[in-house]
């Protein structure tokens, strides 16, 4: 990517609409609206505007137009705003248009939030931010996205970042005073303290029990049971459509199908997997071996049996939060219903809603309702975790081999600034901005 050239992009959905918003940003955007929109308004007041094809000089629209200087702008640089009439004719017209113009060219994927990356107007965890609250599909999602976009969690990091260059600075001037031993001795104890304390908040931040990914990923929900009791039923039952084929023939169901719930502001993703049992064939055993495989990795199975059927209790360690669900009582109700099971039809929906309000109460509990900024990505996750090995090792070695605790310190702060994008992240711009649409 090129700083010195212009971009443009439609940032409104294409298709038909009342009003497209089509943005202008770099050094030429100022020079573009004075060909096609002129006079230039004034910074930050909508002016009334006829678009105008410089070529021809036929009108194109009337548009508001935004004129935004540089660099207090989304980007840092100079930008402009035409908010068009929606209609794809003059969509398609307006970019031909912008185009054609010297220094200008449609935006890649991403591009006008990675310029505003690049002139510091976000970092990288405020970026994902960004990302996911434009993919936010519940409260919760929205609300965590929302407080990261704002620097939250950026706030929470660059503070730990900043106490370890502090601890940094004093084991250095340890180094330095090593001939006047109480200043060096101070120093490094000074540095200790301080090290210490930091470790302990990033100690309790990595035991979350994975909060922030479940709200941004979803609580996870594995059905399983024998085949035949009803799984892909109530997939559709909680999906309230025919998201599974539903079949008395056993071994219907070979893959894992999955839909998504918004329960309560919380994502909540309900997989149907193949019933276990001995398998008669090699597709079949693929399919069990799947669903004990997301058994394994959910965050709650909900074990499902027959109510006509004797109760069978899940095999052993399939899951780390089992809730017993017994299905069909409209053909009979099973007496004595096992211990804290709930009892329901998939197919009139008896008992339902008491389902769906034990799984939101379950997911609720998971994510907790600490306001404290929450971890959302296996990438924070992992450059913590080298920040925490980096302060153990500092903790733990002999402060004889200073120069070598210095460079502990070093390790760590930098594992701290690679999730906000302060030193060596190059080998993740292009993965982060390319999730983004073009016009963002």
């Amino acid at each position: 990517m090129d700083e010195a050239e212009t971009i443009f992009a439609l940032s409104t959905a294409p298709g038909r609409a009342g009003v497209a918003v089509v943005r202008v940003s770099g050094p030429a955007a100022g020079t573009i609206i004075d060909a096609i929109a002129a006079p230039r308004g004034k910074p930050r007041m909508a002016a009334l505007r006829k678009l105008r094809d410089p070529a021809t000089g036929e009108v194109l629209d009337e548009a508001l137009i935004l004129w935004l200087e540089g660099p207090r702008t989304e980007t840092g640089e100079d930008m402009a705003e035409l908010h068009l009439h929606g209609s794809p004719a003059i969509v398609r017209a307006v970019l031909d248009v912008l185009a054609s113009q010297p220094g200008c060219r449609l935006a890649e994927p991403g591009e006008f939030v990675r310029r505003a990356f690049e002139n510091g107007k976000l970092d990288l965890a405020e970026v994902e931010g960004l990302a996911d609250l434009i993919d936010a599909e519940t409260d919760a999602q929205r609300r965590q996205a929302l407080s990261q976009m704002q620097g939250a969690l950026s706030a929470l990091y660059e503070g730990w970042r900043a106490n370890l260059i502090q601890a940094c600075a004093l084991v250095e001037s340890a180094i330095d005073f090593s001939d006047e031993a109480d200043v060096a001795s101070d120093a490094y104890e000074r540095a200790r303290v301080l090290v210490a304390e930091t470790a302990a908040h990033i100690g309790g931040h990595l035991d979350d029990d994975n909060r922030g990914e479940i709200v941004r990923e979803g609580f996870r929900v594995v059905l399983a049971g024998a085949p035949n009791v009803g799984k892909s039923s109530l997939l559709n039952a909680l999906a309230r459509r025919d998201a599974a084929i539903v079949s008395e023939e056993a071994g219907t169901t070979r893959d894992v199908i999955e839909v998504r719930l918004d329960l309560d502001g919380l994502a909540v993703i309900v997989s149907d997997t193949a019933g276990i049992r001995e398998a008669e064939g090699a597709v079949e055993q693929e399919g069990i071996r799947r669903t004990l495989a997301h058994a394994g990795d959910a965050d709650l199975v909900i074990w499902l049996t027959d109510a006509l059927a004797s109760p069978t209790p899940p095999p052993p360690g399939l899951g780390r939060s089992i809730l017993w669900v017994v299905n069909k009582i409209d053909l009979g109700t099973p007496s004595p219903l096992p211990e804290a099971a709930l009892a329901i039809s998939a197919k009139t929906g008896a008992g339902l809603d008491a389902l769906t309000g034990d799984i939101a109460r379950r997911a609720r509990d998971r994510v907790g309702s600490a306001s404290a900024p929450a971890i959302t990505r296996a990438r924070y996750r992992e450059q913590l975790n080298t920040c925490m090995s980096a302060l153990q090792t500092f903790m733990s070695g002999a402060a004889i081999d200073i120069e070598l605790r210095a460079e502990d310190l070093r390790r760590a702060a930098n594992a701290l600034g690679r999730i906000t994008g302060r030193v060596d992240v190059e080998d993740v711009l292009g993965e982060i901005f390319a999730r983004f649409c073009i016009g963002k």
